[in-house]
């Protein structure tokens, strides 16, 4: 009863109407085929007019509800929260009119032979938990522009979150951990994030070079410039890996034996300057590089062999990464795909064919 008590304050106009959408939508059975089949619902008091209107002219405290969200933790979350930051698109191919549209990877459609749709971006940041269940807790959304960079924005986003879970009373002893996916730059997020009390766990494609203490190789023949990069190791040739800093081996019920090995002063090579203007030496960004090798993968995806998972992981100075909690957690990142699934077949997330990016906001 606090919870929707506080939700319908989040309402700023037209919350009597917003309320009884928000009721209809949990009350549907299935997705409705559109938003006026939900004003047949029981909770929902009022005709497809009233429904329109809201949309319309409605309006939502963006902020206050973000704090109720932060309030609202996942009961099975772990000691250390472990949050996911993703990006799902809202297909509007046939939409040419519509304004803000860009062309995004999308899995199960395509566009001209290609998996390519044309529509609005938005990036969720989700609690993850580490029980026997595929629910997650959205704590945030932002539409991303064609014209920004999704890591500039997904930065920013985790910042605003940091500084509205630190005014929380409760929840922030620990640091917390945001895992990415690998279509989001360790380099670019790390340096975003520089100086946030938090972890970041990103996932690389295993063909990825890395570098060492310069310090490390030996020092060079002729008087020149001091050397930037120490040894090459390339995550496909095992033959130039040097000993990890750390190991960790376990039994799961699901991967069998899992190892996870991690090279702690590692960097990769930035070959790409912020813009005009900025010729200087590139930065080196030193982080954590973890490899997880398994034995096998979960009941129903046994057909395939399972592939080494390589990681980035970066934490405030004097943290040590936890090398069972970063396997587990990108493991459980996968659930915020069945968060997306669930608010678009389920929800009817994507079901109303709005014109404006503004009204799908």
């Amino acid at each position: 009863p606090s919870f929707r008590r506080s939700l319908y304050e989040c309402l700023r106009r037209r919350g009597d109407a917003l309320f009884e959408l928000t009721d209809a939508i949990l009350a549907a059975d299935s997705a409705v085929p559109s938003p006026a089949h939900l004003s047949l619902q029981a909770p929902h008091r009022r005709g497809w007019g009233s429904l329109y209107a809201a949309l319309d002219r409605g309006r939502i405290d963006v902020e206050v509800l973000r704090d109720l969200l932060i309030r609202h933790p996942l009961a099975g979350s772990a000691a250390t929260p472990v949050y996911a930051v993703d990006t799902s698109v809202w297909p509007r191919c046939d939409a040419e009119c519509s304004p803000e549209r860009g062309f995004y990877y999308h899995s199960s459609r395509h566009s001209a032979g290609q998996p390519i749709v044309a529509g609005w971006a938005y990036q969720f940041v989700a609690q993850l938990n580490f029980v026997r269940e595929s629910w997650t807790a959205p704590l945030d959304v932002e539409r991303i522009l064609p014209t920004q960079d999704a890591n500039e924005v997904a930065a920013e986003q985790v910042r605003s979150f940091l500084r509205r879970r630190s005014s929380c009373e409760e929840g922030t002893a620990t640091t917390p951990l945001f895992v990415f996916d690998a279509g989001y730059d360790p380099v670019k997020v790390q340096q975003g994030l520089e100086g946030c009390p938090c972890q970041i766990l990103v996932r690389l494609r295993a063909g990825r070079r890395f570098y060492g203490d310069p310090s490390l190789c030996d020092p060079p023949e002729h008087i020149g410039r001091p050397r930037r990069h120490g040894p090459k190791m390339k995550c496909a040739d095992p033959s130039t890996w040097p000993e990890p800093s750390a190991e960790h081996r376990c039994e799961d019920a699901g991967y069998g034996s899992v190892r996870v090995r991690a090279w702690a002063e590692m960097h990769p090579k930035v070959h790409n300057h912020a813009g005009k203007g900025t010729r200087g030496p590139l930065p080196i960004v030193v982080g954590t590089l973890v490899l997880v090798e398994v034995e096998r993968l979960p009941r129903g995806e046994r057909r395939r062999e399972p592939r080494v998972l390589w990681l980035w992981w970066h934490g405030p100075e004097g943290t040590v990464p936890d090398l069972d909690l970063l396997w587990r957690s990108y493991v459980r990142r996968f659930d915020l795909e069945h968060t997306f699934r669930f608010l678009k077949q389920s929800m009817g997330w994507t079901t109303p064919r709005v014109r404006h990016p503004e009204q799908a906001d």
